[in-house]
């Protein structure tokens, strides 16, 4: 018997099939169920609503963004599958970080600055709520997307 990478066999690695909409909403669900619950039995009202619409609504975003930046058509580019599993991880994270703390930082500074928005607790949530759950969405899909693509041959 020929000795493969593939540890699931054919018929579970076939069932296995990577899709943006169902990333999105795994993404979505994950953080909504854990952190509303965490919100509800500690009496915290702000966390459970931060569940449901900026942590979650990040993730799951985020998570299709960044599945279907993968994806690419079906055809993932070569530096995705040629590049280590960490450090295409890594990489990505960082990018999507980065445009999250950006946006985080917009919304809780320079909106109420600009607009009559005004400042509330919950923008302020967003320079953290953005970031960790982008980069949580970018590793989690990351990971999954490179477990469903065959390596490349040399």
């Amino acid at each position: 018997m020929l000795a493969t990478n593939d540890r699931t066999g054919p018929s579970r690695a076939a069932a296995r099939r990577f899709t943006p909409w169902r990333e999105m909403l795994t993404a979505y669900a994950a953080p909504a169920l854990t952190a509303g619950t965490a919100g509800v039995l500690t009496g915290q009202a702000d966390l459970t609503l931060a569940a449901c619409t900026s942590i979650a609504g990040t993730s799951a975003v985020v998570a299709f963004l960044v599945a279907t930046w993968l994806q690419h058509g079906g055809r993932p580019r070569r530096w995705t599958t040629a590049l280590p599993r960490l450090v295409l991880t890594v990489l990505l994270v960082i990018v999507t970080v980065a445009v999250a703390a950006g946006l985080g930082w917009l919304a809780a500074e320079w909106l109420p600055a600009h607009t009559p928005v005004h400042t509330a607790r919950r923008l302020q949530r967003l320079r953290i709520d953005l970031p960790v759950s982008a980069a949580l969405a970018t590793t989690i899909v990351t990971l999954r997307w490179r477990s469903t693509i065959a390596k490349p041959r040399p």
